[in-house]
């Protein structure tokens, strides 16, 4: 008996339109999402906490943790798409003429979809947390200038949210500012100062504007009690952030919550594991969803998907919640779910193959 090659000229097809699919829904999805975000980080950047230099890098990592996370969605619709295309095309029942049936969807699509699910393990316990920390460090960074970003001639800007105004009507080729108007508002009393000039300096206690040749007048509205002072040099000391990058656990290292005993920390791994894990549970679950007659439609059995898919996504926030909360044992964890996963698949391939076919199957007794 000849030996069936590994791969055939039918999981070459298979998995090359399954690359493709994949691509464009994964594309789509990604780009409603981002596009979100992209409008939040927008007005993060007219409120100038971010610059706009950092806004395209900031989406872009964003991406690689969103792409990651609708992985195995993106999967589950493309089996479903491209299966269900030929079963409309009746390029199944071709194939069943032939001798083909279900396990060799089975060993197409797993062609196709083992190497995926080996790299999103690499992604998302590698890539998707250093990008997270990235984009943290990135906004830090950008916190940290946020009071001197957006000086620029003729217009007011706000620093230390709110309590400093600058207006500067001309700025120098040297990066002096020409006739300085300032407002500043600091315990209850106001202040107004005008100069000639001033610059950036970085002291020793921060970063500072000095105002140079210029009048300072400060009191509390509604009162008399009114400071007026004359001054050739005033440091206007700008709010300084702090250094310290605030962690979340999508960013923390894989690593460090492999090691550590936290039930969060726990539960986050768990998460990050489950990307795989479902790629793989997914797509075997959309084979036999793709069958449909050939004139169903591509999408006949889309809407049971995606009601199968919205209680397993919800599911698996429930497991996540459980095992933070220590209502479940961790060993307990999602596995729960993939084995009601695997049973879902096993009845739903006894249902469309019958029973005792799937019996012979697996046994190999196809007598009486």
């Amino acid at each position: 008996m000849a030996r069936r090659q590994l791969v055939t000229v039918i999981d070459k097809l298979i998995a090359y339109d399954l690359l493709k699919t994949i691509s464009a829904v994964l594309f789509v999805i990604v780009t409603i999402l981002i596009s979100k975000k992209f409008i939040n980080i927008l007005g993060q950047a007219v409120k100038g906490q971010i610059s706009s230099q950092t806004v395209l890098s900031i989406v872009s990592l964003k991406m690689v943790s969103v792409a990651v996370s609708f992985l195995p969605v993106a999967v589950f619709v493309a089996v479903i798409m491209v299966l269900g295309r030929m079963y409309r095309d009746q390029e199944m029942s071709a194939l069943a003429s032939a001798g083909m049936g279900i396990g060799v969807l089975f060993h197409a699509v797993l062609l196709c979809v083992v190497p995926l699910s080996i790299a999103s393990c690499w992604w998302v316990t590698i890539s998707a947390p250093k990008a997270e920390l990235k984009i943290q460090q990135l906004i830090q960074e950008d916190s940290k200038s946020a009071d001197l970003r957006g000086i620029s001639a003729g217009r007011f800007s706000e620093y230390s949210q709110g309590d400093v105004v600058f207006y500067v009507q001309g700025i120098d080729d040297h990066g002096q500012l020409q006739n300085v108007f300032v407002h500043t508002m600091e315990h209850g009393a106001s202040g107004v100062i005008s100069a000639d000039k001033g610059e950036i300096r970085d002291l020793p206690g921060g970063r500072y504007i000095v105002l140079m040749n210029g009048e300072r007048i400060q009191g509390v509205p509604g009162e008399l009690n009114f400071v007026n002072e004359y001054f050739s040099e005033y440091a206007l000391r700008l709010e300084e952030r702090g250094a310290a990058i605030k962690e979340d656990r999508w960013s923390v290292p894989t690593s460090r919550l492999w090691q550590s005993d936290d039930l969060h920390d726990i539960a986050e791994l768990q998460r990050r594991l489950a990307i795989p894990l479902s790629i793989l549970v997914l797509s075997a679950l959309a084979i036999p969803l793709a069958q449909v007659s050939p004139r169903g439609g591509v999408y006949g059995n889309m809407l049971i998907a995606f009601g199968i898919y919205f209680c397993y996504a919800n599911l698996q926030k429930v497991g996540q919640s459980w095992v933070a909360n220590g209502d479940v044992p961790v060993w307990f964890g999602y596995f729960w779910i993939y084995a009601l996963m695997l049973l879902i698949i096993g009845v739903l391939v006894a249902k469309s193959y019958g029973g005792r076919w799937l019996f012979m199957r697996v046994t190999g007794r196809w007598g009486p």
